[in-house]
């Protein structure tokens, strides 16, 4: 049986010091719902996975699923792919993401390979693979670290394999900038956070997420070499990016 989830409900009390977010015990038990009511477009972007795999990968190919959290890309992968077909790498930096996500992978889908780890995916000794997804996970990264990541991420990927990259992201433009941070706040609204909630998430963030534009994510996936990238989906402040590396 799967690990119960509960409501987010971290930021609800007044708080005299907001403590800097991060993937512990408290945000593992509440995560599915904190992602439903705070990431736009969440649950397109992971259904689309899998549909991804099936029409660029090869039988039997690697993926990686680089801050795998609780392993919803990984199970959207394996819904659509059979257990010969796909092999998974997830990794997560958190230990209470990985046990959970341990657990509820091999519940979930028992015949699949599905191998997960804590790692820190600046260091972590990749294998040749044909896609890697990497899902709200570069923005926790201090900036200075991203390109080489992204270069790395280019190198394991064997010839026309496809990154998928997504992020929270801001804008070139400071009135853009400010209208979508406005109205990401409505859409916190209407799933139910209060402004307290609004704020004091927010100030856990700032010191931990620095996010990047669009402008910005293509430009290094191009330093990195791949031949062509795409924003295929852009939900207020968020987007997914799908990047291609040339085919021999």
């Amino acid at each position: 049986m799967s690990d119960a989830s509960y409501r987010d409900a971290i930021f609800t009390t007044p708080l005299d010091r907001v403590a800097s977010f991060s993937f512990d015990e408290q945000v593992v038990s509440c995560f599915p719902d904190m992602l439903r009511r705070s990431v736009p477009g969440y649950g397109q972007i992971i259904a689309m996975l899998g549909l991804m795999a099936r029409a660029h990968l090869r039988p039997g190919a690697r993926v990686y699923d680089l801050g795998c959290s609780l392993g919803a890309a990984s199970m959207a992968l394996a819904r659509e792919m059979a257990p010969e077909d796909i092999e998974i790498e997830a990794i997560d930096l958190s230990a209470p993401m990985v046990e959970r996500a341990s657990r509820e992978l091999a519940e979930a889908f028992p015949e699949h390979r599905i191998n997960v780890n804590q790692a820190d995916i600046r260091t972590l000794d990749y294998q040749p693979a044909g896609m890697i997804v990497v899902n709200f996970t570069l923005q926790f990264l201090p900036p200075e670290d991203r390109d080489a990541v992204i270069d790395k991420l280019y190198a394991t990927l064997e010839p026309g394999g496809m990154l998928i990259l997504s992020e929270k992201i801001i804008s070139d433009d400071p009135v853009e900038n400010a209208w979508l941070i406005e109205r990401y706040h409505d859409f916190k609204r209407a799933n139910g956070y209060s402004d307290l909630e609004i704020s004091q998430k927010r100030e856990a963030l700032e010191d931990v997420m620095k996010p990047d534009s669009l402008n910005t994510h293509h430009a290094r996936l191009a330093r990195a070499g791949f031949v062509r990238s795409h924003t295929w989906l852009q939900y207020l402040n968020f987007a997914s990016m799908v990047a291609f590396k040339a085919a021999d």
